[in-house]
């Protein structure tokens, strides 16, 4: 084996213009660590917003920096102290820098990959479904109720609304024109966003809690449509709590138990579906552009 690999990594903020191809050490796993061969890494929105600075010049906590949460891949060393894999098991979920060859990841934060899901599918669950099981747990959603989801056709929404109308809720989502289809083949009720937006939703009926998961100013509208501030949760706008709306982070005290292997198990039997669209390592800037323009169906996945 080699004694480098390569990964896609950028050392200045800036635009996807930074990213570059590598050279890096491979590096041995940690004590409950395992170090993966990575066959495919998913793009998040988190990603390209890093790279711009967005969060602040703390992050990335280093440069180079290599982008990249959601994995899958094999298992190819394991550090001391891991039990639940060994080497050449199949895996999906979250490593530190993933759009890469190599990348090491918690054995905690990994699940067994389904034979029946390819590595593009596999990569594209992990933060869809931990998030949106999260965001559901927190707006407390009974049968019954009606949820409304702001940029319902992204990795997220696609999730959250899929587990939603499984467990009885209305869901109307909203999406560009050409995702209206798409919406209703998962049993959501799709508006246009936008202008107008209050009374196209209105029209569909009361709002009883909403998820924001486009972070592109709609939290107004979305508190007004359920009456107020207390039952809307925000993913993406760092704005939240200028609205005193929640913006769920991710925190431990936030996490779903379990939620990923749930999702994972639901994906392999045909009951999550999530689009995918995939992209060479050696585009993962074209990938992170397009997740930037915020259309995306379903979700962008680099194979490596």
């Amino acid at each position: 084996m080699s004694n480098t690999y390569r990964a896609v990594e950028y050392r200045e903020h800036g635009d996807s213009s930074v990213l570059t191809l590598g050279e890096r050490p491979v590096p041995e796993p940690g004590r409950g660590q395992v170090r993966l061969a990575v066959r495919a890494a998913g793009v998040n929105p988190f990603d390209w917003k890093v790279r711009r600075g967005l969060f602040g010049p703390s992050m990335p906590g280093s440069f180079p920096a290599v982008p990249g949460s959601d994995v899958a891949g094999v298992v190819e060393a394991v550090g001391p102290g891991v039990t639940a894999f060994a080497v050449g098991d199949e895996v999906l979920g979250a490593a530190s820098g993933s759009y890469a060859e190599v990348a090491l990841a918690s054995a905690d934060n990994l699940v067994a990959k389904p034979a029946g899901l390819s590595w593009a599918e596999a990569a594209a669950l992990n933060t869809g479904v931990t998030t949106a099981y999260r965001a559901l747990a927190l707006l407390k959603l009974e049968p019954g109720e009606t949820l409304l989801i702001d940029g319902a056709a992204g990795t997220v929404g696609t999730v959250a609304a899929q587990i939603a109308v499984a467990r009885g809720v209305t869901v109307i989502g909203t999406a560009s024109e050409r995702n209206h289809q798409y919406l209703r083949s998962l049993g959501v009720k799709p508006v246009l966003y936008g202008d107008g937006l209050m009374d196209r939703v209105d029209a569909l009926g009361q709002v009883d809690a909403a998820l924001d998961a486009s972070g592109r100013g709609g939290l107004p509208a979305l508190i007004e449509l359920t009456g107020g501030p207390e039952r809307v949760i925000t993913i993406a706008d760092n704005n939240a709590g200028d609205f005193g709306v929640h913006f769920t982070t991710g925190s431990p005290d936030e996490q779903v138990p379990g939620a990923l292997a749930e999702g994972v198990a639901l994906a392999a039997a045909g009951k999550l579906k999530l689009s995918v669209a995939t992209y060479p390592l050696e585009e993962a800037a074209e990938a992170q552009d397009e997740s930037e323009e915020g259309h995306v169906r379903g979700k962008l996945v680099l194979l490596v």
